[in-house]
């Protein structure tokens, strides 16, 4: 019985595939998951993928036409960004 799945390209890459598809280390991929600077990925199972649309929608985030043109969005490093303000308390005065 013939794979209905032959020829068809993977829609799913696992890390060293979709490292290798955006020219990364595997393991800045995994930084950029811990820190949450990365493409967007799926667990399935035990198992992270990365859809080849959203690898390729993380990558557009830095094209630039030139060094002046601050493009339509930015590709952070894989490491530790600054913490967001906390929020006001919202409720009675705490004590």
């Amino acid at each position: 019985m013939p794979d209905p799945l032959a020829g068809l390209p993977p829609r799913f890459l696992r890390t060293p595939e979709a490292a290798r598809f955006l020219s990364l280390s595997g393991r800045t991929l995994e930084k950029h998951r811990i820190y949450g600077t990365g493409p967007k990925y799926r667990k399935i199972g035990g198992r992270v993928v990365y859809a080849l649309d959203d690898l390729q929608a993380w990558a557009d985030l830095g094209a630039k036409n030139s060094t002046s043109d601050p493009g339509i969005g930015t590709v952070l490093p894989a490491k530790r960004q600054a913490a967001p303000a906390p929020l006001a308390y919202a409720g009675r005065e705490r004590r």
